[in-house]
């Protein structure tokens, strides 16, 4: 039989997830994006565009984001972190993926904005002093504590890389998509082209996307000795601290409604770096690697939005959910074509309904 053909426009978190699942089972993939290399780019900020899935926590946390997006963002994240682990065992590359769950801490004066997160999102036993510092001994400081324990990590720079290169699809590097319709695509070089399929997954290049300003510290500090992620409640923002080696640390939190993509700001720096030495004492020894900032695609109700027409897939407006629910975003967006059930042919990896 003719493959099906499949013209991706991004190449960002869902590009690369749906030419892997695709090219898997044997579609004939074209991918298009305007970064000039599959690889991330940290630094070149307002010249080149490099995925937003690259700059983010990793973090898979559908309890503690249903606080955003209720329920229904819950449910989506629980099916991805299924999916998620299905991903990582089939990739050669095996990128870390982790499910110990994650800690909401609070210093004594935010207790009362603690208790109100957790009746948002459902109550959750406080964790004792000495059954704290039992889970994480490098922890200190913070008068409460909550674990969410079926919550997990992946390492997105990790995943992405894999994803790319382990897909067998072709890779259009330094081609913008400007115009994109059931069946065909058209590039900045006034290109048209033609598939029997088009999936437009362009983050922030699509209409009626906005992005999102998110801005994180990369820090290095030898045997950290954190294993799992946590959020620290804070006046302005609730601010994470992810490890990703035993000597990487990921700090974040801001959100700031402006597509600016220059340099992180001091403010955001010395508010995210304070935060997380209030609560981990350590940290005052560790290095500055690098500072990052990036756009989240959202839209209006800052919600996710599948569209499926003949010959045209929509995924979009995944805003800082994006890892969270990639993969059950992908898994309906399939089961929702007339060929969509040939994506899982012959697949252990994934499945749909996969939970």
């Amino acid at each position: 039989m003719k493959p099906i053909t499949v013209g991706i426009a991004g190449a960002g978190l869902l590009g690369r997830l749906l030419a892997w699942r695709l090219a898997r089972a044997g579609w004939r993939v074209d991918v298009f994006d305007p970064a000039p290399g599959p690889g991330p780019r940290f630094g070149d900020h307002g010249t080149s565009q490099h995925a937003a899935g690259f700059t983010a926590a990793g973090m898979l946390s559908p309890r503690a984001e249903s606080e955003h997006g209720g329920e229904a963002i819950a449910a989506l994240g629980r099916r991805s972190i299924a999916a998620w682990r299905g991903v990582v065992q089939a990739l050669d590359a095996k990128p870390a993926f982790s499910q110990r769950g994650s800690l909401l801490l609070a210093h004594r004066g935010d207790r009362g904005a603690a208790q109100r997160m957790l009746g948002r999102i459902g109550g959750v036993d406080e964790l004792s002093t000495s059954a704290l510092a039992a889970l994480e001994p490098s922890l200190q400081g913070a008068a409460h504590a909550w674990l969410l324990p079926d919550e997990a990590q992946i390492d997105p720079v990790a995943t992405l890389l894999a994803l790319q290169a382990e897909a067998g699809a072709q890779w259009h590097w330094a081609q913008r998509v400007e115009q994109v319709a059931p069946g065909r695509l058209v590039t900045g070089d006034g290109r048209t082209h033609r598939f029997d399929w088009v999936f437009d997954v362009r983050g922030t290049g699509a209409p009626s996307v906005r992005g999102v300003r998110g801005e994180t510290v990369w820090l290095r500090l030898p045997s950290h000795g954190l294993s799992r992620p946590l959020r620290l409640l804070h006046p302005r923002h609730r601010v994470y601290v992810v490890p990703r080696s035993p000597e990487l640390l990921l700090l974040g939190a801001t959100e700031i409604e402006s597509e600016d993509r220059s340099e992180v700001s001091l403010r955001s720096a010395v508010e995210l770096m304070s935060a997380a030495h209030s609560v981990m004492p350590a940290l005052a020894e560790a290095r500055i690697v690098r500072l990052d900032s990036n756009l989240r695609p959202a839209l209006g109700d800052n919600l996710p939005r599948v569209e499926v027409d003949d010959g045209l897939v929509r995924i979009n407006g995944l805003y800082r959910h994006g890892w969270l629910l990639a993969p059950a975003l992908v898994d309906d967006a399939l089961a929702r074509m007339p060929s969509g059930m040939q994506a899982w042919n012959g697949d252990p990896g994934w499945h749909p309904g996969c939970a």
